[in-house]
Parts: C-alpha cells; sequence; structure tokens
C-alpha cells in the first residue's frame, strides 16, 4: 500500500466518523424535539443536547487538524503568506504564485479581504508538499500602482527545504522613500 493510499484510507475513515457523530447528533436533535413538544420544561435534555453540540464541533475542529497533519506533514509541508503594509503605492487585484516554474494558486481579492489584509491581516496563501532540496518560488502582483496605472510586478526566492515544515512570506510594503511599493519574499 502507497502512502498516498494510506493517507486517503485514513481521511476517509475521519470522513466516515463525522458522517457517524453528524447522524447521531441528528438523531438526538430529533428525539429532542419530539420529547420537548411533549414536555416543554425538559431542561436537563436541552443542557445535553447543548453539550454534545460543543464536544461535536471541538471533534470536527480536531479532525480538521489530524486531516492536515496527514496532508502535509510536517516533512513536506511549505506554507505561503500574504501580508501588506497600508497599500498608499499599490492597490491589490491578484497574485500568482508559481513553486519550480509551475502555477500553484492564483487569487482575486475582494475589497473586504484587502481591508482586512490593510489591518494587518495575514492569509494563509498556498499550503502544499514539497520534496526535500532546493526550490524557487515566484509571486505575481496585479493591482493598480502610483497615478492609477495597471502594475505587475515579481519577487522570487530560492529555499531549500529540509525535513522541517517550511514557512514563507509574501509582504507588500509601501516604500515611501521610492514612493513606490516594495515586494519581498523572505523565510520565516
Amino acid at each position: 500500500m502507497s502512502f498516498y493510499s494510506e493517507k486517503v484510507s485514513k481521511i476517509n475513515v475521519i470522513y466516515g466518523s463525522i458522517f457517524l457523530l453528524v447522524g447521531l447528533f441528528l438523531s438526538i436533535s430529533l428525539n429532542v424535539n419530539a420529547q420537548q413538544s411533549d414536555q416543554p420544561a425538559n431542561n436537563a435534555v436541552a443542557e445535553q443536547l447543548q453539550q454534545l453540540r460543543k464536544e461535536v464541533v471541538a471533534l470536527n475542529r480536531d479532525l480538521f487538524v489530524l486531516e492536515e497533519d496527514l496532508l502535509f506533514p510536517s516533512s513536506t509541508q511549505v506554507v505561503v503568506y500574504l501580508s501588506m503594509d497600508v497599500g498608499t503605492y499599490f492597490n491589490l487585484d491578484a497574485v500568482e504564485l508559481k513553486i519550480d516554474d509551475k502555477v500553484v494558486t492564483h487569487h482575486l481579492y475582494t475589497e473586504k479581504q484587502i481591508q482586512a489584509l490593510f489591518k494587518g491581516g495575514v492569509q494563509k496563501l498556498h499550503i502544499d508538499n514539497l520534496a526535500q532540496g532546493e526550490h524557487q518560488l515566484s509571486a505575481f502582483f496585479i493591482g493598480k500602482g502610483p497615478q492609477d496605472r495597471e502594475y505587475k510586478r515579481a519577487t522570487s526566492i530560492t529555499f531549500t527545504k529540509t525535513a522541517e515544515a517550511k514557512s514563507l512570506e509574501l509582504s507588500i510594503i509601501d516604500s515611501s522613500v521610492k514612493q513606490q511599493p516594495v515586494f519581498e519574499a523572505i523565510e520565516l
């Protein structure tokens, strides 16, 4: 059995567990609703149902983390984040990301997403599995630059993937000295 087929079988078990829990949750909910129509003062059952809902949410969160660990183990994991400065000299429309000359993601931004980035938000732009060794990351930023002109700039970084998880950050920073945006890629 290959590495990926083992992952797929584990993920199938996870999803099966989620569906089983959702089914259990729905049957209990229907049972409680039927009991509540007969006995409106049944607070203990309502509290138990609320506790069960909290446990299902917590379990779902734990299963999500487990699924991410199975799909993206730290020995092959690469995560790319995006952050922005004030945005006086650049208004972001889209980002295209390439790893080893292969397009891995393209993201178009809404006004709300851009405002969140201006307020200090950091977006997880891409997560991937990469073999150990040297890799090239290139990011292409598309938007409006100074004087509302179309602007397409790129930045790249060569990094070495080791057995540890690798995190990279793409930053768009206003340079008041140059009166232009500066695009950077750094290893975290």
